[in-house]
């Protein structure tokens, strides 16, 4: 599930066609230290317009449809890693009621590592 998440995320956040180590979601990047803070990449939505920017011009369609999980699955998880696994917390922290978080976790099946 692992490696199934990470091709997920290469395709959001790799900012050409080859993938490059920076490209890594950054506890996978070598010499992170475990426990250390994740940079927050300030140019996210620059690098997700470029992505939308080649797969457009792929000719790729549904675009939104493919991404929009991805995009929620990365939030959910964030969420629930900062709240311990506390669901009732993370849904709150997402803006989303108890109910709505229930059935995300059962449609976007996201890798909690175990929370």
């Amino acid at each position: 599930r692992q490696l199934e998440n990470t091709c997920r995320w290469l395709t959001v956040m790799a900012s050409g066609q080859e993938v490059v180590v920076d490209d890594l979601p950054p506890d996978l990047q070598p010499g992170r230290q475990p426990g250390t803070e994740v940079p927050v990449p300030d140019n996210w939505e620059n690098a997700l317009a470029r992505y939308a920017e080649n797969r457009l011009a792929q000719g790729d369609k549904n675009l939104l449809g493919d991404l929009a999980p991805v995009f929620e699955r990365i939030l959910l998880v964030a969420a629930l890693n900062r709240t311990g696994g506390r669901k009732i917390e993370a849904a709150e922290l997402l803006g989303w009621g108890r109910n709505t978080l229930t059935r995300k976790l059962r449609e976007l099946k996201p890798d909690t590592g175990g929370l």
